[in-house]
């Protein structure tokens, strides 16, 4: 056989997509043409792809040679990818050359390009929700699959095009995006220029009509919601009239919490922060609150579930933080795992267990996995050339070497990773390398060191990987990072570094090493899990029976995917490994990025002091969450989905139908008639349950907060048409229909209490306390909408959940945040010893920071003043004393002055 493409012929996508999958399954030669060239003899114009078969028949339609592509394959038809097929040529292909046409030929952008494909977009989202599969036809990719993506590619490659509200939609495009054989095509047909590579295409095309965008599906947009059947409708109401009966027994807290057999066993682990940074929100959502929205929602559903995490705390960062402030290693990580704890408090995460990794467990199980690899082969010895910086007379880290990037030329890569272009560096790689510590240029030492073997471990990983991934809730990226990796061909990765502060290497000759945070950081799972019950094999050696959840930033990928699961398989002890690795993309902060280092963005001790609640920014974040990419924190934005969103949407609806209790009945839950419009709503709100619930179980976090609002517009729609204030007033009927709505609409509240228990538990309690819903119903969450405030049910105080943000207010905070923390910081600042005297520039700050600075050590004075006056200890009086002259020094900073030494005091 022999395949015809054209390099900027969108039809070429599809069909090298799809001849990916026979591969190997026949011969096939694949030759690129020029677009004018006639391939197929008897056609009038030019026309490819083209499929040219052994007998000398020809195919030149899309779907039809990637049908035959996926025949060869042993594929099988179904009448649902056929549906699916006619509906791309009938109803996308026009609108998307429309799309097309005016994105390329005309330059027209956002909503001129966006409309024409918006219901088609929607279409494929909706389909795709509903029925719960990760693809159009079901568990596994179709032919429907492939031949959509390949139309879709080039107009959805640019996520302007690709909303974030289509999150079913984003999930399947991400995922089909990362797959070999879908990378390979676009490559060869968009050649790295995106979607202009299109235009000699689509400039021969005749311009498209004006496009209005006709329907997508047989029923008219307005009817979807009138898509129930009567069926459905009955169960809801039979669900609905069994109420708290049918709640099954809450089960009792375990303590400590151990698998059970026959019953679902969820570990949960959030990355681990390093100890001697203060997480920014990135960090929050990435890792510690969509876990915990994981947690709360499994154990809502009475899974057996453990929630862990943990500070890292060994390496090189910790031992400069500690020089920096004049601790000790050890005292700089007592001090923040203390900060670390109180923040993760505050947002009220929900762990079983935050422990940390400088522990006894920690060297006893990291050094008997080593021990274990090196009995069998996997651990290699080969001499390194790295950085030392002779001014600090230390073996410097990748991550306090920054330079150039040897790849893209960005100027502030560090030295294992590039934050522009993503590739893992070499620190010797860089060029014009400066320590981060004194900006002096290091030099080049060797020194011996030991390596995991990663080729050697290649063939069980990828074994482990082709059990795992199919039917898992790996995160597409997750899917993409690790692929990236395995096609790059596994290296020796080195397990050890030049450090004393770390879990030492029990191996003669290596006395003087410690373990790379890479290889031994992942293992503090094990060992906190080991901190808090002697029975922690259980959970982690115990694949068959535990399900592993494990969420991070995408930059954390490789080292649960790949690095960990290689030391656990090499060494061979049964243990767990990660069955749904679920990785965020980037959250940007405004029109910038967060950075620790550099000190830019929100951190999570800043929240704290905004007036704002927690609640409301686990509510934001999580409406934000990067799940299919970067997404970007906005005081604006955050100002209006409080507004909007949650006052008048969510509160609105959950404090009149209380108030209605409160204000018409006198408190009870009065007795409810329903008509049929009322069980058509118990089976709508049912339905967007079970949507919650799908979308959940898929840890599709923030798509599952868009059903909880959903359900409230439901209601305040309900309320609005139904008006209960009016027909309170009226006849006796009136009256009873008001009952109704009122009932129905309070037992609604009282669900949306329990669906935002995960995502924002104190608004939850709140809810909960004041509709006095029964302790049973306040635990588990069925897949049915139950009754579980019935009539003659006493409500409490019904009092308004949310307030309204201000534009005052948040311009404020959004002037507070700006240009780099160096305010917020000083609260850190205040509690650190005075650092080693070193060059310092700063540019003047504006009079805002400057006002701060000067309160600070106006507090800070009055401090001294005060345990002068009470004759304190003189050692505290001088810890005090040094405070405040750092803040001093900061003050002068940011005004400008130069600084003056340290006048000692005149002996009389």
């Amino acid at each position: 056989m022999r395949l015809f493409v054209s390099e900027g012929a969108p039809g070429s996508l599809p069909v090298l997509a799809a001849a990916g999958r026979a591969q190997g399954r026949a011969e096939l030669l694949i030759s690129t043409v020029g677009p004018e060239e006639c391939v197929v003899p008897f056609l009038t114009r030019p026309k490819v792809p083209v499929l040219q078969l052994d007998s000398g028949n020809y195919l030149f339609s899309t779907s039809a040679i990637c049908r035959y592509f996926f025949l060869l394959s042993g594929w099988e038809q179904d009448d649902l990818t056929n549906q699916w097929l006619e509906w791309e040529a009938t109803e996308l292909q026009p609108a998307l050359s429309a799309a097309l046409y005016y994105l390329v030929v005309q330059g027209k952008k956002g909503e001129d390009v966006f409309s024409p494909v918006r219901r088609a977009l929607t279409h494929i989202d909706h389909s795709l929700s509903r029925r719960s599969c990760p693809f159009l036809a079901g568990e596994t990719e179709s032919l429907a699959d492939i031949v959509l993506w390949g139309a879709l590619y080039p107009l959805l490659q640019d996520p302007a095009y690709l909303p974030e509200e289509l999150g079913a939609l984003h999930s399947w495009f991400q995922t089909l995006s990362s797959q070999e054989p879908c990378q390979r095509a676009a490559e060869t047909v968009l050649k790295q220029q995106g979607v202009l590579a299109l235009r000699p295409y689509l400039q021969k095309q005749p311009q498209p009509s004006s496009f209005e965008g006709r329907a997508v599906s047989n029923e008219p947009e307005e009817e979807e919601l009138a898509t129930l059947s009567e069926e459905e409708i009955a169960m809801a109401v039979a669900a609905w009239e069994k109420g708290l009966e049918s709640l099954p027994p809450v089960q009792p807290q375990q303590n400590p919490v151990l698998p059970v057999a026959g019953e679902r066993n969820v570990l949960i682990t959030s990355a681990l922060p390093y100890v001697n940074n203060v997480p920014h929100l990135g960090n929050i959502i990435g890792c510690v609150l969509s876990a915990d929205v994981f947690a709360r929602y499994s154990r809502l559903r009475q899974w057996n579930t453990l929630y862990l995490c943990g500070t890292d705390e060994y390496g090189t960062a910790t031992e400069t933080k500690a020089m920096e402030e004049g601790l000790t290693p050890q005292e700089i990580c007592d001090k923040y795992h203390v900060i670390h704890a109180d923040i993760y408090r505050w947002f009220n995460i929900s762990f079983d267990i935050f422990g940390r990794t400088t522990t006894p467990q920690q060297t006893k199980i990291t050094q008997d996995i080593f021990q274990r690899l090196v009995a069998r082969g996997f651990v290699l010895q080969d001499t390194v050339e790295q950085l030392r910086c002779e001014h600090c007379a230390r073996f410097l880290a990748d991550r306090f070497v920054e330079g150039v990037c040897p790849f893209c030329g960005y100027e502030e890569a560090r030295g294992d990773q590039c934050d522009k272009c993503g590739k893992l560096i070499n620190a010797i790689e860089l060029k014009k390398p400066q320590c981060k510590v004194c900006r002096s240029c290091p030099v080049v030492k060797s020194s011996q060191h030991l390596f995991l073997d990663l080729p050697k471990l290649g063939k069980p990983l990828e074994e482990w990987l082709e059990k795992t991934l199919p039917g898992s809730d790996w995160t597409p990226n997750a899917r993409f990072i690790i692929r990236s990796w395995l096609r790059d061909g596994l290296k020796p990765r080195c397990i050890t570094r030049d450090l004393k502060w770390g879990t030492p290497v029990p191996l003669v000759g290596f006395e003087d090493k410690v373990f790379y945070v890479w290889f031994d950081a992942t293992i503090g799972y094990l060992s906190i899990t080991a901190n808090y019950t002697d029975q922690w094999e259980k959970w982690w050696k115990n694949p068959e029976q535990v399900s592993l959840y494990q969420f991070m930033a995408k930059d954390n990928v490789p080292f649960h995917g790949l690095v960990f699961p290689c030391s656990a398989l090499g060494a061979e002890d049964n243990y767990t490994l990660v069955s749904h690795l679920i990785a965020t993309e980037y959250l940007n902060y405004e029109d910038g990025k967060f950075s620790k280092s550099r000190g830019v963005g929100v951190f999570g001790d800043m929240a704290q002091d905004t007036g704002i609640p927690a609640d409301i920014w686990r509510f934001y974040l999580l409406y934000i969450r990067p799940e299919g990419q970067d997404s970007a924190f906005s005081w604006t934005d955050m100002l209006l989905k409080n507004n909007s969103e949650l006052l008048n949407n969510l509160g609105n609806f959950i404090n009149r139908a209380g108030m209605f209790v409160s204000k018409f009945f006198g408190g009870f839950v009065p007795e409810m008639v329903l008509t049929s419009d009322d069980r058509r709503l118990l089976a709508h709100v049912t339905l967007e349950l079970q949507h919650y619930h799908q979308l959940l179980e898929k840890v599709r976090i923030r798509d599952a907060l868009r059903s909880i609002l959903t359900i409230s517009r439901h209601g305040n729609q309900y309320i609005q048409v139904n008006e209960p204030w009016k027909r309170i007033k009226g006849s006796e009927a009136d009256r009873q229909r008001a009952g109704t709505v009122t009932g129905l609409a309070v037992n609604i509240a009282a669900l949306l209490s329990i669906m935002l228990q995960p995502y924002m538990p104190t608004v939850s309690a709140t809810i909960q306390d004041q509709l006095q819903l029964p302790p049973p119903a306040c635990s588990i969450l069925l897949t049915n909408f139950l009754c579980t405030l019935p009539a003659g049910h006493q409500i409490g105080t019904v009092s308004p959940l949310f307030q309204k943000l201000e534009n005052d207010q948040i311009e404020s905070l959004r002037q507070r945040f700006s240009g780099g923390q160096l305010e917020e910081s000083l609260s850190l600042k205040a509690k650190a010893s005075p650092k080693p005297a070193a060059i310092e520039t700063m540019t003047t700050a504006g009079p805002q920071q400057i006002q701060v600075l000067m309160d600070e050590v106006t507090k800070q004075g009055n401090i001294v003043r005060e345990l002068k006056a009470q004759k304190a200890d003189k050692n505290q009086v001088a810890a005090e004393v040094a405070k405040l002259l750092d803040l001093k020094k900061q003050l002068a900073l940011a005004e400008g002055k130069p600084l003056e030494n340290p006048k000692g005091k005149k002996k009389k």
